[in-house]
């Protein structure tokens, strides 16, 4: 009788937990529904401008022509993508994005966190806020501002060179003309804009070493330099750790803004990167397939390096989405 009664009570116990979490859940949507509605508006935009249009990957496939459509264009299959590793530009465009986006990956990293180890040791808390305020603000300022300023500044008769020939007597450099220098006017005016932001995360970082490190090795006889290359530096490696695999995802993505708003055609053996070059070939040329396959290319590439940036970070510095 016993096993009879505990056999015809278990579907129930089942029900009404069943019974239970979808009144639980239907209770959270009659609490959360405006919250849900609020953010329709940003699910919709997301999906019209940010999905919809991944349908428009298939030309990379096709010979697209505009007139045609998507759905009459003839199919070509992988022709443009062997295309793209036979044409000679292509190699040179991926070697200069590798290039041009590795040495801003490590010197955002580096110059940030330097910077934050110096801030860190201001003791004027005005000063070192002031100070923190204004290394941040160019980080707000538009590329398209920033770029008629350094096309000013930079110009061989601008008043970097004015003051270049005036002070050290030294003929007028090329920074926007000559490949070489062009890198390095592109790799500093990022660091400038940037290190800003990445100093307040090295900062926040900071804020949260346990002070009871520094008392005790101030207890040991450790001086300032000896706790920050004991105390400090071990303490930001985790967070150096995940800023720098995940920076990995962005290796192909060398800064459209910034070079498409300073480059010309003396320096597209140096500076001209694949986002760029999807432009130029894509829109300008009206090779809108060869474009595609190009970008399809570097989405893939992206993808699977921020696939391997994110494993890396979870076994250095137990680095995890969610």
């Amino acid at each position: 009788m016993r096993a009879k009664v505990e056999t015809v009570g278990e579907p129930a116990v089942a029900s009404g937990t069943g019974t239970q979490k979808g009144s639980a859940w239907s209770g959270f949507l009659r609490r959360t529904w405006p919250l849900h509605v609020m953010l329709l508006p940003a699910v919709l935009l997301q999906l019209v401008f940010g999905y919809l249009p991944l349908g428009g990957l298939v030309i990379a496939f096709q010979d697209f022509k505009p007139y045609q459509g998507i759905f009459h264009s003839p199919w070509v299959g992988w022709a443009h993508f062997r295309f793209m590793f036979e044409y000679p530009d292509s190699k040179q465009v991926i070697f200069n994005t590798v290039i041009i986006a590795g040495l801003k990956i490590v010197s955002n990293i580096v110059v940030p966190f330097t910077f934050a180890l110096l801030l860190n040791e201001v003791r004027k808390q005005l000063f070192k806020r002031t100070v923190q305020t204004l290394v941040y603000l160019p980080f707000f300022i538009s590329w398209v501002f920033l770029g008629g300023i350094l096309n000013d500044v930079l110009a061989s008769d601008g008043i970097v060179n004015n003051l270049l020939v005036s002070w050290f007597h030294i003929e007028p450099i090329l920074f926007l003309g000559d490949g070489n220098w062009f890198r390095f006017t592109v790799i500093v005016s990022d660091i400038w804009q940037q290190f800003g932001f990445g100093t307040i995360v090295y900062l926040a970082a900071l804020a949260g070493v346990n002070p009871a490190l520094y008392e005790a090795a101030e207890v040991d006889g450790a001086s300032r330099w000896k706790q920050t290359l004991h105390v400090t530096i071990p303490s930001l490696a985790p967070i150096v750790i995940v800023v720098g695999t995940l920076a990995l995802g962005n290796i192909l993505n060398a800064g459209f803004d910034q070079i498409f708003n300073l480059y010309n055609a003396l320096v597209y053996d140096k500076g001209d990167i694949i986002d760029t070059f999807v432009y130029r070939t894509g829109i300008l040329n009206g090779q809108f397939s060869f474009g595609t396959a190009v970008g399809v290319f570097k989405s893939f590439v992206g993808f699977a390096l921020i696939v391997l940036s994110y494993r890396i970070a979870y076994k250095l510095a137990d680095y995890k989405i969610f």
